[in-house]
């Protein structure tokens, strides 16, 4: 019997050329199968890049950057486009190669989401229950708190996971409660969310089933509930929500495109984090939704079925139809050599003359 593909997944037959269209590739981290993963067009489908990282969540794009956040480090990627038409293997045939270029070592905080300010780096410390930058000279360096939580210390005491900027600056954040106490947040974890105004210092919607993934496009705020499977747009005014679209996954990591936004989905796994999840999971499905924002239709899905079952953050690489990715684990990063003026692919020590 044949072994399954691995990352085997199917997708609506739009998507590709939607990609194409939008001139655009993703990137995805699933801690659980400790990838990322670059999802490109290439002819009539779609073409994926799995790199290994340990327990890969936040990503953080900035033109030729990529951050990523995993168990014990953040790890700074930078595309040299030189090194793809150089590629020893397959020279030519990316648009774009990211290579490793700088290991933070921030210990194991839970780092989740991340956004680049400029040449700051900022973080949603989860243990710590704050906003960070990170840092060369520290572990990573405290900027905000939540109004409820008195100190910092690492007990991840209202599972602070997501964040937003606004002019460079943290605007928003969501949490799965308000508890100023060592996990206190898991003694209402799937009725006790909460959207934070970070400038305001006030807590804008409360009583929200699991909220993710914050984010504002064109002055308008969103996030996802995940536990419904659900895109809202916010009115922090009135402290409302509208819903956009539903999907079918538990639902984390949102990035947009022109009018399109992608949609992380997950099948939560049952265990001592999240126990007697009020989901269904059978109907849960892994991958990527891609929702039309003007009109809230969901245009189309990638499903996993193999290897991957949960997805923490998605990103866009605007303006790459093929990008290339080189990861820690099997060396060739220590082979991809650049300076200003030029690059050069180096030999590994054991075919050196």
């Amino acid at each position: 019997m044949d072994r399954p593909t691995a990352f085997h997944c199917t997708y609506s037959p739009g998507i590709p050329e939607l990609l194409s269209r939008l001139s655009c590739s993703l990137v995805v981290s699933t801690y659980q199968a400790g990838k990322v993963i670059f999802i490109s067009p290439h002819a009539d489908g779609l073409i994926q890049l799995p790199r290994t990282f340990t327990k890969p969540m936040g990503l953080a794009v900035d033109g030729r950057r990529l951050a990523v956040a995993t168990q014990h480090e953040v790890v700074v990627l930078a595309d040299d486009p030189r090194l793809a038409a150089t590629h020893p293997t397959r020279a030519g045939q990316y648009d774009a190669l990211f290579v490793p270029r700088a290991v933070y070592f921030v210990n194991e905080v839970d780092l989740h989401d991340m956004a680049w300010s400029g040449e700051e780096l900022w973080a949603v410390n989860t243990l710590f229950a704050c906003l960070c930058t990170i840092d060369r000279d520290y572990s990573f360096v405290p900027r905000w708190w939540p109004p409820f939580i008195s100190a910092a210390a690492p007990e991840d005491r209202c599972h602070l996971n997501g964040m937003a900027l606004v002019e460079g600056r943290p605007a928003y954040a969501t949490a799965l409660g308000t508890a100023d106490t060592p996990l206190g947040w898991r003694e209402n974890r799937y009725g006790g969310g909460v959207l934070i105004d970070c400038r305001a210092r006030e807590i804008v919607l409360s009583g929200l089933p699991m909220p993710h993934s914050p984010r504002v496009y064109d002055g308008r705020v969103y996030a996802l509930l995940s536990l419904l499977g659900a895109l809202v747009v916010v009115d922090p005014e009135a402290g409302t929500y509208d819903e956009v679209a539903r999907v079918p996954g538990f639902v984390r990591g949102l990035a947009r495109h022109g009018d399109y936004a992608f949609v992380g989905m997950s099948k939560i796994r049952p265990g001592r984090v999240f126990p007697d999840l009020p989901l269904d999971r059978e109907k849960l499905l892994p991958g990527i939704a891609v929702i039309h924002l003007p009109s809230g239709a969901v245009e189309g899905l990638i499903q996993y079925h193999t290897d991957c079952e949960e997805i923490y953050d998605v990103q866009v690489l605007p303006g790459l139809r093929r990008p290339g990715i080189i990861g820690l684990a099997d060396g060739m990063h220590l082979n991809a050599l650049s300076t200003p003026e030029a690059v050069f692919w180096g030999k590994p020590l054991d075919e050196r003359p």
